[in-house]
């Protein structure tokens, strides 16, 4: 107990900028209008697609009989794939609302 209270002691300053970093970001997403979600969807794909290559690139260096490490690298993995491929199929379906009808 006496170390996670050092901990918080130690990074009260960057515990701050998490706290205000949440707040500010419910904010701005709540904020965003309806035409422009799928030019954030396609910023967010970008932005998993980093998050997936920097979770393979850790799952190469770690130590093979760490299977906790390399169990959460998976998931991260799966889970950002998912995100990727799910904005895509929204973003797709939403650009297909806008197309003329035959």
């Amino acid at each position: 107990m006496t170390e996670l209270l050092n901990f918080f002691q130690q990074n009260i300053q960057m515990i701050y900028i998490v706290i205000l970093m949440i707040f500010v970001g419910v904010e701005i997403i709540g904020h965003v209008p309806a035409v422009l979600h799928t030019p954030l969807m396609s910023g967010a794909n970008a932005i998993h697609g980093v998050v997936i290559i920097g979770a393979i690139l850790v799952m190469l260096h770690m130590d093979p009989s760490n299977k906790l490490g390399l169990a959460i690298g998976f998931v991260a993995v799966v889970l950002g794939t998912l995100n990727v491929v799910g904005g895509f199929v929204v973003t797709d379906r939403m650009l297909d609302m806008f197309k003329t009808k035959k």
